[in-house]
């Protein structure tokens, strides 16, 4: 009897939805994210990530083939490409606890006003004393043509 009320505690639980204040200080990393990328300052992306380490990870879509990277590479090209950057992010889905956090959406990343890629894109967020940092980050990459 106890078991089945567990179960639907849990499940109850696993369905909420984020609390207010954690979507609204994930969605203000998310804006600070873009402005960052947007500015070409790489300092202030890598501020975002675990500085303890973060998982980076490329799937290409049509093959699969899965491209290991890094937030430090991604800060650098920030930093030095002189192309206008602009990752824009939609249909956002964000579920937390209010110490861990996963965060979905649809991407384009746009290069010079044109599409260079997109794809899906997953954070895993952790809640630190400086507030939500992305652990591991992992998007399918569906080159434009």
């Amino acid at each position: 009897m106890i078991r089945p009320l567990i179960v639907t505690a849990m499940a109850a639980f696993l369905a909420l939805p984020a609390f207010a204040s954690d979507k609204e200080d994930i969605e203000k990393l998310m804006a600070g994210y873009h402005e960052a990328v947007v500015a070409h300052d790489g300092e202030k992306v890598k501020s975002f990530f675990l500085p303890q380490g973060t998982a980076w990870f490329t799937v290409v879509s049509a093959s699969h083939k899965l491209r290991p990277g890094s937030y430090q590479d991604f800060a650098s090209f920030v930093s030095t490409t002189k192309s206008a950057l602009d990752p824009r992010h939609t249909e956002l889905e964000l579920r937390s606890d209010g110490t861990v956090a996963t965060v979905w959406f649809r991407f384009q990343f746009m290069i010079d006003g044109k599409e260079e890629n997109r794809g899906h894109e997953t954070w895993q967020l952790v809640k630190t004393e400086q507030g939500w940092r992305i652990a591991a980050l992992s998007y399918s990459s569906d080159p434009a043509s």
